[in-house]
Parts: C-alpha cells; structure tokens; sequence
C-alpha cells in the first residue's frame, strides 16, 4: 500500500478533469483500454483493491495499478465521448 500512496501524489489532474469529476458527481477509474488509458464512471468499471486513489473533492479517482507507473497526468483525452451520459 506504501507505493500506492506514493505514486499518487505524482499523477496530476488537469482542471477540466476535476471539474468534469465534481459536475458528474461520481467516482471514476482510469483503466487499460485497446486506445489507452480511459476515465470510466465505477458504475460501469468498479475500482479493485489494488488501485490507486486520487481525490477530488468528495469523489475519488482510481488509477489501474497497471496504467499508474505509465501516467503523470490525467487529463480530458482519456473520457471516452460516447460516456457524456455517465
């Protein structure tokens, strides 16, 4: 758990993510996709105990242990455009 708490703190999310996050209202996990790493609302991908948890305000993001050594930023790229409606 020591790396998980570690890496956390160096994977930035750009503000429009935040405030993405904050408007749904929900929690997200960023997971492996066949394009990359992808935002999903947990309601359709729900976090494992292995992931990493990046907070934004009342909601958190979980990182795929597998996508968080790859990552230093979470940004709008990684929110598929067919998911507005989560």
């Amino acid at each position: 758990m020591e790396y998980q708490q570690c890496r956390s703190n160096t994977i930035e999310v750009t503000d429009e993510v935040k405030q993405y996050v904050l408007d749904k209202k929900r929690n997200f996990r960023i997971c492996t996709s066949c394009g990359g790493p992808i935002l999903l609302s947990t309601s359709v991908k729900p976090p494992k105990s292995t992931d990493i948890e990046i907070y934004v305000g009342d909601y958190i993001i979980y990182v795929s242990m597998y996508q968080a050594r790859f990552m230093d930023t979470i940004n709008m790229d990684m929110i598929p455009q067919y998911c507005d409606f989560f």
